[in-house]
């Protein structure tokens, strides 16, 4: 398989706002825990379509979630992260076999779906300060694993989950990331089998990852002095539009 035939009818001017995308997105993400899956597909989805997003950010996210958790790593706690897995990788198989069975409208309308309801369901969760136990973090994996398998922008769900579970600081970050580095492993051995990880996933992946990398060490050195609430918001708005438009574009392709 050659790789850079991943890029072919793609300009190296179309490819420095995903590049510059998956920085700062990894910047965001290592500061408040999530923002990566739910800001690649604003830049992706114009040039390769929807169809192949969930898997490049699977694979890309390898990148970033594995140096975040070097980065976080004393903060990992590793007893609710077993809990998680646990309950998510069964139904995370279901959640990315599924998605492999999507038409590029379909794909479109659950990424863009999902991109609009993390928003107020973040602020819901916040705003009532939902606190869970170890049955309750077990319950909602199970939901969240068929969520993420399927889905971008779905790390919300999972941020939420550990908050409420008693996961405080860099601790959500942390134990966030050790998570998604075996659920990322499930969902790219799903795509693997179906027959969807193709040349343009891999080169994607690989620019989008390599790029990010960088992002988590630098992350840490912001957690204890940005004011969270500032980027918290203007992400919520950016993804909120980025879902709007992906659910336009899924009715344009189906009419």
């Amino acid at each position: 398989m050659n790789v850079f035939a991943g890029f072919h009818d793609i300009s190296f001017w179309q490819l420095i706002p995903v590049a510059a995308v998956a920085l700062f997105a990894s910047v965001v993400g290592g500061v408040s825990g999530y923002g990566t899956g739910a800001l690649m597909p604003l830049v992706l989805v114009p040039l390769v379509g929807a169809e192949p997003v969930v898997p490049i950010i699977a694979i890309s996210a390898m990148f970033t979630n594995s140096s975040r958790v070097f980065a976080f790593l004393k903060y990992v706690d590793w007893r609710r992260a077993a809990i998680v897995l646990v309950m998510a990788v069964p139904t995370c198989v279901l959640g990315a076999w599924g998605y492999t069975r999507l038409s590029s409208a379909g794909a479109a309308l659950v990424i863009g779906t999902m991109l609009i309801l993390s928003v107020p369901l973040r602020r819901l969760l916040k705003y009532h300060g939902v606190k869970i136990g170890d049955l309750g973090l077990a319950l909602g994996s199970f939901v969240y694993g068929v969520v993420v398998g399927g889905t971008a922008g779905s790390g919300v769900i999972l941020l939420s989950l550990l908050m409420s579970a008693g996961v405080e600081g860099a601790g959500v970050i942390a134990t966030d990331a050790a998570i998604s580095i075996v659920v990322g492993i499930v969902k790219i051995s799903v795509f693997g089998i179906a027959g969807v990880i193709t040349a343009q996933v891999i080169a994607f992946a690989l620019l989008t990852g390599l790029v990010a990398l960088p992002g988590a060490f630098l992350a840490k050195t912001f957690v204890e002095r940005m004011p969270v609430h500032v980027h918290r918001a203007i992400l919520d708005a950016v993804v909120l539009l980025g879902g709007i438009f992906l659910v336009l574009g899924s009715v344009t392709l189906t009419g």
